[in-house]
């Protein structure tokens, strides 16, 4: 019987590597975009939405704090050869277990403590996975892996979404996505247990406030503001604007929407895969936050679902699209010999978000005094417009050497 080899960085498959982020993202496109705004309907007493923002904000504090303190570790890990597993399957198991737990509640302090479990031990696997690509890909195939990271991203938010829009039964829910967690964990740790670690040319680097690395940050926290005042406001937007009459038609509404924009976001990301690795990376960021842009565009001046629909899919083309050109540019930019602790501050540009999106809403329409629903959804994908503009603009402060092409 012939013993197993390590696989080389060429050799590596892209798919399997990504295969834990479908899990992982499906578990966040369920919560995120209808799961957490339903689930602190039907258990909060007080103002839901205000509560919805509460417990997010909770919530992404947690993540920002465990990313941070577990990316350090990683590094000092992976430095002693480690492939990182030890932290994808803590994350996928606590995570699986903080999920059944979640859906499980009966009181919003049940809930909460299951949310915020979530995002602990969720985050413990999200950091040091996300270091995964420039761990075990060589540098030419950078575009096309982040690719696939993008498209199994846009693949498991369409699943978590359709499975929270359309299972009712809340446990079997909880089961169905921690089963789909552990099982795309299985698979990446797998394939990265017999496999050879790509050679860092900065073993025992610490991560360094560059200005590429400062200013990347800053435009990747204003693209995700954008986003996320988008999706923090997708549910409300369908209720008053598109006139969903029900909480459960509100649900199944919003979840096609999330899924149709998943689905073509994967469209987006296949699109940009050979792009991100031959032209300017900025450039190809830049085209997908256009796209985002004019969709945030149709959805203010649109009043029914076909203009919201159309709105949907461009917004997930063009978020495909910067996805990939996004993680592309981070794989270049981040330092390889430090890239977990580095991930962790870089993926604070989308934990701060999730923090400032609702609250920057709220103070804008308690400021203007904006209490009519259907105008106060405009006026939050206003805002989401003009925060992605500032953000796709700052991205161009990045210099051309500092991105390879």
């Amino acid at each position: 019987m012939r013993a197993l080899t390590p696989e080389s960085p060429s050799e590596m498959s892209p798919f399997r590597l990504a295969l834990f982020w479908l899990g992982i993202q499906a578990v966040w496109g369920a919560l995120l975009g209808v799961s957490l705004q339903a689930r602190t309907t039907e258990l909060s007493s007080g103002n839901a939405q205000i509560a919805t923002n509460e417990l997010a904000t909770a919530g992404a504090f947690v993540a920002a704090i465990v990313q941070i303190l577990i990316g350090i570790l990683a590094d000092v890990r992976r430095r002693s050869g480690s492939r990182r597993i030890e932290f994808y399957a803590f994350g996928a198991i606590g995570g699986a277990i903080a999920l059944v737990s979640f859906y499980d509640a009966r009181t919003f302090a049940a809930l909460t403590v299951a949310f915020i479990g979530l995002q602990a031990t969720l985050n413990v696997a999200i950091g040091p996975y996300q270091a995964i690509i420039p761990d075990f890909i060589e540098g030419r195939r950078l575009g096309v892996a982040s690719s696939w990271m993008a498209a199994l991203q846009s693949a498991g938010n369409a699943i978590g979404a359709l499975c929270a829009s359309f299972i009712t039964n809340a446990r079997v829910l909880g089961a169905s996505l921690s089963a789909l967690l552990l099982t795309t964990f299985v698979v990446t740790a797998t394939h990265v247990r017999g496999s050879t670690l790509q050679p860092s040319q900065d073993v025992g680097a610490r991560v360094q406030i560059t200005r590429p690395f400062v200013d990347l940050f800053i435009s990747r926290a204003l693209v995700y503001i954008g986003f996320y005042t988008l999706l923090f406001n997708l549910f409300f937007y369908v209720q008053s604007v598109l006139g969903a009459s029900t909480i459960a038609n509100a649900k199944q509404l919003t979840g096609i929407l999330i899924v149709s924009f998943t689905i073509v976001g994967a469209a987006g990301a296949a699109l940009a895969a050979r792009p991100s690795d031959r032209a300017d990376k900025r450039l190809v960021a830049s085209l997908g936050g256009a796209g985002f842009i004019m969709a945030l565009l149709l959805f203010i001046v649109s009043h029914g679902v076909a203009g919201a629909v159309a709105a949907t899919v461009i917004a997930g083309i063009g978020w495909g699209v910067f996805l990939v050109a996004d993680w592309a540019i981070a794989c270049r930019v981040l330092p390889s010999g430090a890239m977990a602790s580095a991930m962790g501050v870089w993926n604070l540009a989308i934990v701060i978000p999730q923090v400032i999106a609702p609250a920057l809403t709220t103070w804008v329409l308690t400021h203007f005094a904006v209490s009519e629903p259907a105008v106060a959804s405009r006026a939050a994908f206003a805002l989401a417009l003009a925060e992605t503009v500032f953000g796709i603009a700052w991205l161009w402060r990045l210099p051309r050497k500092a991105i390879g092409n």
